[in-house]
């Protein structure tokens, strides 16, 4: 259980350096939903951290879609 728990630390890690690179967060928001439904579709457990960025790319959307 260690071994996938490290992975999954690594693959949000490398996630949010991809992250990191992307302008729009309209950009970023989508390639986060994607990682999600692949967890999902896997049977995994989504990490704390992506959903708690999720949240956070999401209220990011809606505030410049509202001229914020």
């Amino acid at each position: 259980m260690a071994r996938r728990s490290e992975g999954l630390y690594e693959d949000v890690a490398v996630l949010l350096s991809r992250l990191d690179r992307q302008e729009d967060p309209r950009d970023a928001y989508a390639i986060i939903q994607t990682r999600i439904r692949e967890y999902r579709a896997a049977g995994w457990a989504v990490p704390d951290d992506l959903v708690r960025i999720e949240r956070s790319y999401m209220a990011e959307c809606m505030a410049q879609s509202q001229g914020r």
